[in-house]
């Protein structure tokens, strides 16, 4: 049963549906397993164990009758603390939102559940999702996978160590500006950011609503399919016969390459080198737009975020970690004038990277320049933690700022992940594209 923890999803859901494992004990394997484990409280916010339990044994009856609802019918995952779970506190790593009781499950959550998705809790986060570091003093630090001393990367901090740790078959997490892609790179998983609008967010605590996306953590590129199948209850994009051979790729030269550290660098570059082995055709390429638009980020990020948490962080400004209550009040003085015309240019930006990557079928890149940095200098240097930070979010904010479906796949070496940036809406094309690459890079 051990062996249970390390499995896929979907391959969990195979041996369910063909007798092999029983959801209620494959459910108990995994609560024990959360119960017993040392980082249990820095990983989960709260595990709803009754709720995990009842899940389990309605799937184990559709199981004998032989009515699942989908592959993940009986697989237990984890949620990110910013999905509302009925009748269960969902903070959003703050303070500021403690014994926030929600009435009812977030369209996600209650979609993943209609479709038999087992949920085992709320795991913990960045304080309000506003950093791609994972550290929060205020509710819990997850570990990162390779180096206990280190962040795991955020916000989906807990969502992407739930799964590294064995503490869940997959997660869901948001991204608004990396934060699927970055735990998942520095946690040696897969991570989707969606397009923003495509999955709902009614019922998810926001940050940017009109950066804010939802996506699943996960061991394959097959588990990402099917579990962005479970969040919108539909059907899961057909994999089968992906290739490499004959899809051309963009490189992307500025900005994503820039102050690259050595492994990071180092691993992007064998990664790419295996892709086009398997027969892409991968060609340099520069947007000088791009440069324009990265600017922009803190105007278009930290306007909107200071401007829907102002009044909640003003009340009670002390029970913030100060790190993150100075990045949200960097958007305190944004006149509306300044924000139009940032939104103005940022769209500008857009068409120009559509014109430019039009004639591929992706944008490679390395989803993060550095790896994941210490916890106990970022709690004791300012400056490092503001040059970290922004460093981790560089290149996988791409994706946001240009309103990208994005994938971040393992290269191999730990805590480096491979970026592919696809068109608006184009998860299934990008996740056939990451399933050949996977295989390409394995």
């Amino acid at each position: 049963m051990q062996d249970w923890l390390t499995m896929t999803a979907c391959d969990l859901g195979r041996g369910i549906g063909m007798g092999r494992i029983d959801p209620v004990e494959l459910t108990e394997t995994y609560l024990s397993a959360i119960d017993t484990h040392r980082h249990r409280d820095r990983i989960y916010a709260r595990v709803t164990h009754d709720r995990a339990r009842a899940e389990a044994k309605a799937a184990q009856e559709r199981a004998k009758l032989g009515l699942r609802r989908s592959l993940l019918d009986g697989v237990p995952i984890s949620y990110k603390d910013l999905f509302d779970s009925a009748g269960t506190a969902t903070e959003a790593g703050s303070a500021l939102l403690q014994g926030r009781v929600p009435e009812a499950d977030a369209v996600v959550l209650r979609n993943a559940t209609a479709m038999g998705a087992v949920c085992l809790g709320k795991t913990h986060m960045s304080e309000l999702a506003f950093s791609g570091l994972g550290l929060n003093p205020i509710t819990g630090t997850p570990p990162c996978i390779d180096d206990e001393e280190a962040v795991p990367g955020g916000s989906s901090s807990g969502a992407g160590a739930s799964v590294a740790w064995g503490l869940a078959a997959a997660g869901i997490g948001s991204d608004t500006g990396g934060s699927v892609r970055i735990p998942a790179a520095w946690n040696n998983l897969v991570g989707l950011k969606t397009t923003a609008g495509r999955i709902s967010l009614e019922g998810v605590v926001p940050l940017c609503l009109r950066f804010d996306t939802a996506g699943p953590l996960a061991r394959s590129v097959e588990d990402a399919a099917h579990l962005l199948a479970l969040m919108e209850g539909s059907t899961p994009a057909d994999l089968r016969g992906a290739s490499l051979k004959g899809r051309r790729f963009a490189e992307l030269q500025n900005v994503a390459q820039e102050d690259l550290r050595d492994v990071p660098r180092k691993a992007y570059e064998d990664a790419v080198a295996r892709l086009r082995d398997a027969g892409a055709d991968i060609v340099p390429l520069e947007v000088p737009e791009l440069n324009e638009a990265m600017g922009l980020s803190g105007v278009l990020y930290t306007t909107e975020a200071y401007g829907l948490w102002r009044d909640v962080i003003e009340a009670n400004p002390d029970a913030m970690y100060p790190e993150i209550l100075e990045r949200f009040r960097t958007g305190k003085n944004t006149t509306g004038a300044d924000y139009i015309a940032a939104w103005s240019k940022l769209k500008a930006s857009r068409a120009a990277w559509d014109a430019a990557t039009a004639g591929f079928d992706a944008v490679l890149a390395p989803t993060s320049p550095i790896l994941p940095p210490n916890l106990e200098r970022l709690m004791k240097d300012h400056d490092y933690y503001i040059t970290e930070n922004l460093l981790a979010l560089r290149n996988t904010r791409i994706g946001n700022l240009m309103g990208l479906a994005a994938l971040t796949l393992p290269t191999g070496t730990p805590g480096c992940g491979l970026m592919m940036l696809g068109y608006p809406g184009s998860e299934e094309a990008l996740l056939r594209l990451g399933s050949a690459a996977e295989a390409a890079l394995a």
